[in-house]
């Protein structure tokens, strides 16, 4: 029954990708696939030719997507998607009910978001990030492996990656793969010519100013759907996506990446406290990893409906390992995708045109990203009191 849900979700959102109105698959056939068209013609190389809004890597889904022909190329990325999620969905059953209750709650997400589950490269790093949380605890280097490749695609595993090395006392394994597989591409990309290039992704982000759907652009957003002078909507040549503007949205664009930076070290600080306090392993990995990735989400100039898939892996660690504790972000999480999927891509167009409705969709869709945050933030924090107090009552019977 649960593999037989898990394929026809697939089959579904397939559907919907090749026939959904408001160009769910748009990124893919659109942008992916001229992007491999002009490597394959020797026009030039994105990542390697001129600076790339993604890491190198993340050429690697797209070319694979070309094989079976560009006239076949989104149906083609799709079935590479769901090969990897099946491999992954393979893997994470293979055991007791919290393992059967996690595909379970993975199927409620992908189809809660709907078509964008699949149609995005963050679909390739999701069941690659899946398969290294499962192998983290036994296999630290295969899992450290992992998820450089992944980040090497998409920067956000790269919060998995801090979780895993602020609390597991295998730290150094997970680095020195990370490490291995970083200079292999960074290595490779030089070998072919992409001098400064390959960190290109870095500045692209940097640079870029605030997207319509991030949670820190809701004031400009709602400022242009309430008509007031000088805020509008507008669409990005460069970057490829639509962007709010409005007063001193300068000094918004300037303090959001710092307030990211910020954000990260906190969560960071409040996770080393939590383990230095000698709190369990399984009471302060799943939180911290879904505090660290929805900060990524949360402080973000950037705000694409795919980056609710990021999510997906925390709460299936979380549900591993935490089982019905860690219900209130799977529910919570659940009704962000389904509030994404309203948003986009059925209803996208109404957003653009700032439409109050589809506004406060967007608004409560990000509010409850907020809450997602403070209830990770609360429990890591909650797991290194809980440890500091049962040290401190052992230290008084002695």
């Amino acid at each position: 029954m649960l593999w037989l849900a898990f394929l026809a979700a697939h089959g579904w959102l397939i559907w919907l990708c090749l026939n959904a109105p408001g160009l769910p698959l748009g990124d893919v056939t659109l942008v992916y696939k001229p992007w491999v068209g002009q490597a394959l013609n020797e026009q030039f190389i994105v990542g390697i030719d001129q600076d790339w809004v993604y890491p190198i890597l993340a050429i690697v889904p797209m070319l694979a997507a070309s094989v079976a022909g560009f006239e076949h190329f989104g149906l083609a990325w799709l079935v590479i998607v769901s090969i990897l999620d099946v491999i992954a969905f393979a893997v994470l059953i293979r055991g007791g009910r919290k393992r059967q209750t996690a595909g379970w709650w993975w199927i409620g997400a992908l189809v809660c978001l709907g078509p964008i589950s699949l149609a995005r490269v963050d679909a390739i790093t999701v069941p690659l990030a899946i398969l290294a949380m499962l192998l983290a605890l036994h296999r630290p280097a295969i899992a450290g492996a992992v998820l450089a490749i992944a980040t090497w695609m998409k920067i956000w595993p790269a919060a998995l990656i801090a979780a895993l090395v602020i609390v597991l006392r295998t730290r150094w394994r997970v680095v020195m793969a990370g490490v291995t597989v970083t200079i292999a591409v960074v290595g490779g990309s030089l070998a072919l010519g992409s001098g400064w290039h390959v960190a290109g992704f870095l500045t692209e982000q940097t640079g870029r100013g605030l997207q319509i759907e991030a949670p820190i652009a809701a004031p400009y957003l709602w400022q242009a759907a309430l008509g007031v002078p000088g805020s509008f909507v507008y669409y990005d040549r460069d970057i490829l996506t639509f962007q709010v503007t409005g007063t001193n949205i300068d000094t918004a664009i300037a303090i959001a990446t710092p307030l990211l930076i910020i954000g990260v070290a906190a969560v960071v600080l409040i996770g080393v406290r939590a383990v230095r306090a000698g709190a369990a392993t399984a009471s302060v990995l799943p939180p911290l990893m879904l505090a660290l990735v929805s900060t990524l989400i949360v402080f973000n100039k950037v705000g694409s409906p795919q980056f609710m898939v990021w999510l997906v892996v925390p709460v299936i660690a979380g549900i591993l390992i935490q089982g019905g504790d860690f219900a209130p972000p799977a529910i919570v999480v659940l009704a962000l995708c389904a509030l994404t999927q309203i948003v986009y891509p059925y209803l996208y167009s109404l957003l653009l045109e700032t439409w109050l409705p589809m506004v406060i969709v967007l608004t409560a869709r990000n509010i409850g990203t907020v809450i997602v945050l403070g209830w990770a933030v609360t429990r890591t924090w909650q797991a290194g009191s809980a440890a500091l107090r049962h040290e401190n009552a052992s230290a008084f019977s002695a």
